[in-house]
């Protein structure tokens, strides 16, 4: 067994790592990853140096800033083979984003967050631009978020805002009994919707993606301006939303087979 200590120094490399790839591609300076981490900067600065002697991440020596290193690009790679699933994805986007206009993403559960793999632009000229690759979210924040959450057991979902305060970074909007009210909306309806939460004027909706197993790993979602989202529109997006992922769970169990 490892050591407290040890597992503490663990959870910091690997907050560090996530923090880091939510920067992408601009990276990112000491002082934003010891803010973002909670961790003091001296701190911070020791583990990034340990991490880039192993190519794990990697500085750039005019604006000092940090970004993922070239070896955890191989090790992606090779994870890549069991993960990732873009591939059978793309179609599936580029038909959402098709029909609704608006821009669609992948989404995957990483924990007790969701992190964006995939985007494809709708042809609306009007755009949200909260969601990009390579952004977390914890858990019932954002439509995809809260289309994973939703689909949980009751004992998971307890558990989790059991040990979760989300409303210090997120608001009053992300109390545990208003993300209970949209877990029960979402269940309801069969897709979730995120009435501008995060960012004002900026609405999305999502759907889960089940892998072999029936847990909901991954979902599609998209993102738009208020006006695109009328209350007679939601209906017939949502349909399509759930759609497109179950098709994509049906490739997904037939891959897996």
């Amino acid at each position: 067994m490892i050591s407290r200590a040890q597992g503490q120094l663990v959870g910091r490399v690997s907050a560090l790592l996530r923090t880091i790839s939510s920067y992408e591609p601009d990276g990112a300076s000491t002082s934003d990853l010891a803010r973002a981490t909670d961790l003091a900067r001296p701190t911070v600065h020791r583990l990034l140096s340990s991490l880039a002697d192993e190519g794990l991440v990697d500085r750039d020596p005019k604006s000092g800033r940090w970004a993922l290193g070239p070896e955890l690009y191989l090790l992606g790679s090779v994870a890549a083979t069991r993960y990732d699933i873009t591939d059978l994805a793309g179609e599936v986007l580029r038909d959402l984003a098709r029909e609704t206009g608006e821009s669609a993403f992948l989404s995957a559960r990483r924990g007790d967050e969701t992190v964006c793999l995939a985007s494809e632009e709708g042809s609306f000229p009007l755009r949200s631009h909260v969601l990009h690759i390579g952004i977390r979210f914890p858990l019932g924040v954002a439509s995809a978020g809260l289309a994973i959450l939703a689909h949980m057991s009751d004992h998971d979902i307890d558990e989790y805002l059991s040990r979760v305060d989300l409303t210090a970074e997120w608001g009053a909007d992300h109390s545990r009994a208003a993300i209970e009210e949209r877990i029960a909306a979402t269940r309801l309806a069969g897709f979730s919707v995120n009435p501008a939460l995060i960012v004002e004027g900026s609405w999305g909706m999502g759907a889960a993606v089940f892998d072999h197993r029936g847990a909901p790993t991954w979902a599609l979602s998209i993102t738009g301006v208020e006006s695109r989202f009328r209350a007679e529109r939601l209906p017939d997006v949502g349909a399509l939303l759930l759609s497109r992922a179950h098709r994509l769970t049906q490739l997904l169990r037939h891959r897996a087979r």
